[in-house]
């Protein structure tokens, strides 16, 4: 069995040669050949039905975030980086699952407790 990704983007991850994919690698790399495809939602339908697959999922996911943290409301914004869900950091924390990696978060301050330094 041959596997083939397609990727939403401009750039493809390196791929390292395998004979079948490794699920449980964590780097940016992949473990099949494949393309990038600029704006692919819009091109392939198997990108497109991807991108609204994983789009419902995490809004799933939010929704029992925002269950667990309802200071921080999630349900209402998904996580993205809008003012209301910065002021909820600066007031309550980083938690664990917000990406310390992705602006704004990498750019602040963080204590070991989760506040954000002022």
């Amino acid at each position: 069995r041959s596997y083939y990704a397609l990727v939403d983007g401009n750039r493809y991850p390196s791929y390292r040669g395998n004979e079948s994919p490794d699920v449980t690698s964590n780097g940016p790399d992949v473990a099949c050949p494949g393309e990038a495809v600029v704006k692919g939602d819009g091109r392939e339908y198997c990108i497109g039905a991807a991108s609204i697959l994983a789009k419902v999922t995490r809004d799933r996911i939010m929704r029992e975030y925002d269950e667990m943290y309802p200071a921080y409301g999630l349900g209402q914004h998904k996580g993205y980086p809008t003012a209301m869900h910065q002021r909820a950091i600066f007031e309550n924390g980083v938690l664990d699952i917000h990406r310390r990696t992705f602006a704004p978060i990498k750019n602040w301050e963080i204590m070991e407790d989760g506040k954000v330094k002022k």
